[in-house]
């Protein structure tokens, strides 16, 4: 994700599994009924809801939003241009699909070295 400028002015987030929209409210710094629209505007945004509709958000939805308040309030972005900058994360590898990738040409690579130098 991106390095958030001034969200390090932001109180920390909790240890906790889940997260209710108004304690998310206070951790970003964003009203509750703009979190609601990001969601409208943000396919990546999906709390889960539970009993009667409630949202639960998780530590990565809370990360996610961080991101999206330093795109729009403190780069500057619109929210057609922020939709696009985070569409363009989504598409960088992970960590972990970058090292199944290597391990995959590592094999191909062992196999070619065993059919290149086959064993007396």
């Amino acid at each position: 994700m991106l390095e958030p400028t001034h969200n390090s002015e932001l109180p920390p987030i909790p240890t906790k599994r889940y997260f209710t929209i108004g304690e998310v409210s206070d951790l970003c710094a964003v009203k509750p009924h703009v979190l609601r629209y990001w969601e409208q505007e943000f396919p990546q945004l999906k709390p889960v809801k539970r009993r009667g509709n409630r949202r639960y958000y998780q530590r990565v939805d809370v990360e996610m939003i961080r991101t999206i308040r330093s795109l729009l309030y403190e780069q500057g972005y619109t929210i057609g241009g922020a939709r696009q900058r985070m569409t363009q994360e989504d598409e960088v590898p992970t960590p972990v699909e970058i090292q199944q990738v290597a391990r995959d040409c590592i094999s191909d690579l062992l196999k070619a070295q065993a059919l290149l130098n086959p064993p007396l």
